[in-house]
């Protein structure tokens, strides 16, 4: 196998948290940033959204300041997405924010301010382009269902779009300082007339930026194996760690959104609760994950009431329980209680149980009699009793008995006023 390089996942797999943001032309219509693949609509009908885009609402270091309060330690942007429009002031294209109506290199503005919260740079780009004109017409573009797409590629050129890719990543990874993460979608060779490895020449790509930005950490979505840093299922949450093709364990992030879409999308009604939320960044860490989690901003350049909701709820919720989350991951060879998840720091030795519904008075922690030094609630400090089974005299009396083997935790008949309560628990 090819040797591509590593980047740097120290720092990623202790942050465990990102911001993934989409936004472009797509927040205009409203309607999620796959717009012009759903309803195959052709430049001149798209033209208008580039014509009026003009964020006058938008504010990058709000954003920011709530991504920190979150607990969000990185941020990935999107550059570029599917459709084409680029986010910075590319000398390679006219198809760019600086000549919308906003006139402005949003992206560098975002990058500043990310960067002045100490969020670590993480940037999207797209692999497709459903603007360019030697992009071919594939069955994911939207002309796809065109009588006369055959007569449309005969003039297109993948040589020369896959220049103009390498030529944009070049631009991004030397003109805005240190990058931390470069974050491609998407390859789909086995699609019908899919696009992948050689139409983007990704072993190039690598080897570029791989010499522009050492240690930064590549995705795998480029359709080559062995050059991505870190597997990234989407929008769903892996039922076990994620392992490669021989069963070894792999650096992950489940990239997630707070509605149904990556962009704005006015009338999605599918927005997770503040339970839900916490629940995915729980489950993804206690399997060795990341999560980067998604928000849309609007056209005007602001994060709706909804999105600004969830982070908030983040940011009461890490305010008292990040401990069980940064430098963390999965416990190996603890059986789980029923309704809960352990995450473990291995530089603290501390054990985290994560209740995610509320039990009756106890809750049994099997395999771990004799290991446990002291246990308490995350949330205020305050102790949990335990009960150890390799103690005889807890036996005298009691109506619930301990599980040979096994730990007690004695806990208020109430839910503490957290969202997910989360017991720490100090090992021997």
């Amino acid at each position: 196998m090819t040797d591509f390089g590593k980047g740097d996942t120290s720092w990623f797999t202790h942050d465990r948290f990102g911001m993934f943001i989409h936004w472009g032309l797509y927040s205009m219509p409203g309607r999620h940033e796959w717009v012009r693949n759903y309803e195959e609509i052709p430049d001149e009908a798209y033209e208008k959204y580039f014509e009026r885009f003009n964020p006058d609402l938008f504010d990058p270091k709000e954003w920011a300041k709530a991504a920190r309060e979150a607990g969000m330690k990185y941020f990935v942007i999107t550059t570029k997405h599917h459709e084409g429009f680029c986010m910075w002031d590319s000398r390679y294209t006219d198809y760019k924010v600086t000549n919308t109506p906003c006139g402005r290199d949003l992206l560098r503005e975002i990058v500043d301010a990310f960067r002045a919260e100490g969020l670590r740079v993480g940037f999207y780009h797209s692999l497709i382009d459903w603007h360019h004109p030697d992009f071919t017409v594939d069955s994911v573009h939207p002309l796809r269902n065109r009588p006369d797409r055959e007569a449309l590629n005969a003039g297109r050129d993948m040589a020369r779009y896959r220049e103009y890719l390498h030529n944009q990543v070049r631009e991004l990874l030397t003109g805005y300082g240190k990058i931390d993460i470069i974050w491609f979608d998407f390859s789909y060779p086995l699609w019908e007339s899919g696009k992948g490895h050689l139409d983007w020449d990704s072993e190039g790509l690598v080897k570029m930026i791989r010499e522009l930005q050492p240690g930064i950490i590549i995705n795998n979505r480029l359709d080559l194996p062995g050059a991505g840093d870190v597997t990234t299922p989407e929008q769903n949450t892996p039922d076990d760690p994620v392992t490669d093709a021989d069963g070894n364990p792999v650096v992950w992030e489940g990239c997630q959104t707070v509605s149904g879409s990556g962009g704005y999308h006015r009338d999605e009604l599918t927005w997770k609760s503040m339970k839900q939320c916490i629940d995915l960044l729980i489950n993804h860490v206690c399997r060795n994950g990341n999560l980067l989690m998604n928000v849309g901003p609007t056209s005007r350049g602001y994060l709706d009431g909804r999105a600004m909701e969830r982070l908030k709820g983040f940011a009461e919720w890490m305010k008292y329980h990040s401990r069980s989350i940064y430098g963390c991951g999965m416990a190996e060879g603890l059986l789980e209680p029923r309704d809960c998840r352990y995450t473990f720091n291995p530089e603290t030795n501390r054990l985290y149980l994560h209740i995610m519904n509320w039990p009756f008075k106890h809750v049994t922690l099997k395999g771990l009699s004799g290991k446990v030094a002291y246990a308490q609630f995350l949330h205020d400090g305050s102790e949990v009793k335990i009960r150890d089974a390799a103690d005889r005299a807890v036996h005298s009396g009691l109506l619930h008995k301990t599980v040979q083997g096994a730990v007690t935790l004695e806990l208020p008949v109430v839910k503490p006023p957290v969202e997910v309560p989360v017991i720490e628990i100090f090992l021997k």
